[in-house]
Order: C-alpha cells, then sequence, then structure tokens
C-alpha cells in the first residue's frame, strides 16, 4: 500500500511544484512524468499566428488516467484517498494537493535518496532541508535530457523535415531513442583496445568545452572495423543508451543503391537529423559501400555522393555540434586513403577469442535453465563463431527444446546447435562460391545479411 501511495504522491508533487516554480524546464521532470504531459500541437494551432505549442505546458494537470500512465498504479485515487492533504474534484477528476507542504514532508519521510537523486523537481525544493543530501544539479545529472524522449525526437522530425518532401530521405535513416534501446554495455563483451576508445570517447563528450577551449576539435570521429556479427552495431546502440542520447542510424548502401538520383542530396540531409537532433551518435554503417566508389567508373551520382559524404564528415564536430560519428566496415581493404583520413580513431572489432566467446556464453544464458552448462567446452567447439553466431546457436536450441515442450536445456542440445550452425554455415557459404561478387570480402561470404539483423 504505501509504496503505491508513494508513487502518486511522488507524481502529484511534481506536478505541483513544476506548474509553481517557472524557473524549472522540462529537464527537470523525471523522463515517466515528461512522457505523460507532452502535448502535439494541435491542427487548429497550424491556423494561428503565433507558434504551435510543443511540448510541455503549465500548469500540470493530474486526473486518474494521467496518473494511472505515469505511475503505473492501476487506481491511483485508491491509493491516496486517506492522506490528509489529497483531494479529488468529482467532475472533472483531477487530483490535486490541499497541503502541499505536509505533502513534501510525508514524501521525505518515505522516499530513499535513490528515488529523491532521480527527481530534479522535488530536489529543487528540497535540497537546503535538513537530513537531505541531494542537491538539485545531482538530480538533474541523473536524469536523461528530454533530448534523449522519442517524443521529443519525433516532434523535431515532424518541425524540421516535411513529409512528402524528404520522406524517401527519412525512410533511410532510423532513429531511436535511448529508452528503446534494450542493450546496454555491460551486457556486451569488449576487448581491451574497444573498452578503451569508449572511455576516451565518454571523457571526450564530458570534457568537450575544454577540447574546444584548448583548439581540440578534431575528435569524436570513429570507425569501427572487423567482420560481420562482431558488434559495431551493438556497441554503438549501447553507448547511446549509456549516454542518453539519440541513435541515428544510416546504411549507406541503402542510400546509393535503390535513390541514386538523390544520392548527394540524402547523404546531406541524414546530416542535418543529426544536428537537429543533437547531441546524438550519428551511425553510418557499410561505410565502404560508398567510399569504395571513388576508384571506379561509377555512375557520376554516386561519386558526387562521396564527395558530399567526405565533405560532411569534415563539416560535422563533436565539439560544435554535438554529433558523434561512428562508421563501420566490413571490407576494410576496400576504403581508399581519403576515407581513413577522415577518422580520428580506428577500432578493431575481431571475432572473439575462446576466452570472450565463454563469456559472451555466460551472458546469453543468464537467464536460461541449463543443467550442467560448461560455456568453456562450448567456447571450444564454437572457433570462429562470432556474439552474433552465438546468439543463433541458442535461439536453435531453445526452440527445439520447445518443440519437445522443454524450458530446461543440456549441454547436448546446444552442441547439437553447435553442430546445425555449421552446417547451414556451409551450406551458405556454398552457395556463395556460385557468387563472384560475394567472394571478394574474402571471409567466406560471411559478409551477407546476417550482419547487423542479430545483432541485437
Amino acid at each position: 500500500m504505501t509504496n503505491r501511495a508513494l508513487e502518486v504522491v511522488e507524481f502529484l508533487l511534481t506536478a505541483h511544484l513544476y506548474s509553481e516554480n517557472r524557473d524549472l524546464d522540462e529537464n527537470d521532470l523525471p523522463p515517466r512524468y515528461r512522457r505523460v504531459f507532452w502535448t502535439e500541437p494541435s491542427e487548429d494551432d497550424e491556423d494561428d499566428d503565433g507558434p504551435n505549442v510543443v511540448g510541455i505546458e503549465r500548469p500540470l494537470v493530474v486526473t486518474d488516467s494521467v496518473a494511472r500512465k505515469a505511475t503505473g498504479v492501476e487506481h491511483p485515487w485508491d491509493a491516496i484517498s486517506d492522506l490528509l492533504f489529497t483531494q479529488r474534484e468529482e467532475f472533472s477528476g483531477r487530483i490535486s494537493l490541499t497541503q502541499p507542504e505536509m505533502a513534501i514532508e510525508w514524501y521525505l519521510d518515505r522516499a530513499d535518496r535513490e528515488r529523491l537523486e532521480t527527481n530534479p523537481t522535488i530536489a529543487a525544493t528540497v535540497e537546503d532541508r535538513d537530513g537531505v543530501d541531494v542537491t538539485h544539479d545531482e538530480a538533474r545529472e541523473q536524469t536523461r535530457p528530454i533530448q534523449a524522449d522519442r517524443v521529443w525526437i519525433d516532434s523535431l522530425l515532424e518541425e524540421y523535415f516535411d513529409e512528402e518532401e524528404d520522406a524517401e530521405m527519412l525512410d533511410l535513416v532510423q532513429v531511436r531513442a535511448p529508452e528503446e534501446i534494450e542493450m546496454t554495455l555491460d551486457d556486451l563483451v569488449l576487448t581491451g583496445d574497444q573498452e578503451g576508445e569508449i572511455h576516451k570517447l565518454m571523457q571526450a563528450i564530458e570534457h568537450r568545452e575544454y577540447l574546444a577551449d584548448i583548439g581540440l576539435r578534431e575528435i569524436g570521429k570513429i570507425l569501427f572495423v572487423g567482420p560481420p556479427g562482431t558488434g559495431k552495431t551493438t556497441v554503438s546502440r549501447a553507448l547511446a543508451h549509456e549516454l542518453g542520447l539519440p541513435f541515428v542510424e544510416v546504411k549507406l548502401s541503402m542510400i546509393t543503391s535503390q535513390y541514386l538520383g538523390e544520392t548527394a542530396k540524402n547523404v546531406e540531409k541524414t546530416f542535418e537529423v543529426a544536428k537537429r537532433l543533437s547531441p546524438c551518435i550519428l551511425f553510418i554503417d557499410e561505410f565502404d559501400s560508398v567510399a569504395k566508389t571513388r576508384r571506379s567508373d561509377e555512375h557520376a551520382a554516386l561519386k558526387r555522393a562521396v564527395n558530399t559524404l567526405l565533405k560532411s564528415i569534415d563539416d560535422i564536430s563533436l565539439i560544435r555540434d554535438e554529433v558523434i560519428l561512428i562508421g563501420a566496415t566490413n571490407h576494410p581493404d576496400q576504403l581508399d586513403a581519403a576515407a581513413w583520413r577522415r577518422f580520428d580513431e580506428i577500432v578493431n572489432f575481431p571475432k572473439p577469442d575462446s576466452g570472450m566467446r565463454a563469456d559472451i556464453l555466460r551472458i546469453i544464458t543468464r537467464r536460461m535453465d541449463i543443467d550442467e552448462f560448461d560455456p568453456e567446452a562450448i567456447a571450444e567447439l564454437t572457433e570462429g563463431l562470432t556474439g552474433s553466431d552465438l546468439r543463433m546457436v541458442f535461439r536453435e536450441a531453445v526452440l527445439e527444446a520447445l518443440t519437445e515442450e522443454r524450458m530446461t536445456l543440456t549441454q547436448d542440445d546446444i552442441v547439437d546447435a553447435v553442430e546445425d550452425f555449421e552446417e547451414r554455415d556451409n551450406l551458405k557459404n556454398m552457395d556463395m562460391m556460385s557468387d563472384g561478387e560475394q567472394l571478394v570480402a574474402g571471409d567466406g561470404g560471411d559478409g551477407n545479411s546476417h550482419d547487423h539483423s542479430h545483432d541485437h
């Protein structure tokens, strides 16, 4: 009972204090509350001379349904109806506080530090009180900024890009909010080199003002190099989740193959999306698909696109635009010197060794029930397999067991799944042998579409 009441009182208190204190902005509201108070412009607004209202308007009005959405408590009013400082208007269904000061005291008696430090609105009001050791600044740091919210991202895309005119380009760009990315850096097994580069990048983001002051501007452009399935996409997304940044993903092969005439324009607009959504991560996958055309006799539109791409990379900056650029390639041999030169860091994504495979297996199986599981033994059997491949193996093992109505796996199930996977892989490679172009990759046709679709 108390926990449900605490959830609802915190929400009411936040709505009241935010409405009262005009010095607070949207970043002072916890993301779970911002979502329910976000307003889109109505069609009527568009005819007015004034600006469309997009965002969060004061006062914040709380009803039963709004409180249910924000807190997850099924019957919010029932949870708090016996408290002396709450009231409900029968006609409108509005819930509010009659004595905010009493509500603050009640809340502080029950809320732990962890709860308070994720609510900047309340922290701003109580930081100077005895017994409170959370400051407003600390709570702001702990709270994901509004730029990372899906509603903010969508409203900005609608504001800056025309649904009809830019439809083609927006089809090619996938934008994820950090809240939509489930994979975190803790879920990944990284090499020492990868960990070091990610740490450096995080430091650069945190200290970007200092870097600008000392004139270090060429930073924050990284190229991830390695075979498909080694985690280039996954690490980039997990980094966006960790940093609370929008993730703008574009596959260059789609831009170049499907929309030849508009290629240069679409490349330009991709960078514009990133600048509008900054701070963000712009992830350019299949980087080689455009860069390799510089030394060929390809279509003139592609030549223009490559020049546009290289110029756009030159023009974008972590320090000035707050955009981190990550390029990824499975085929570094197809990049020329002009492409390499654009990146200040190169990070290698090799296929995992036996120790890394064992660690990956432990992470994959964290929530699985397996009799006498021996990850080291499976790691020995899976030489040459990537993290993406290992996930496929376990998917197969789990589905196979389910056909026998079992939810507990055995070591034998996994060994069988490894053998099945390798059999399928051999067949796939035989199929590749008939297609000369596929062999250019040099790693037995591993460059097919199972690259990043299983990288999650």
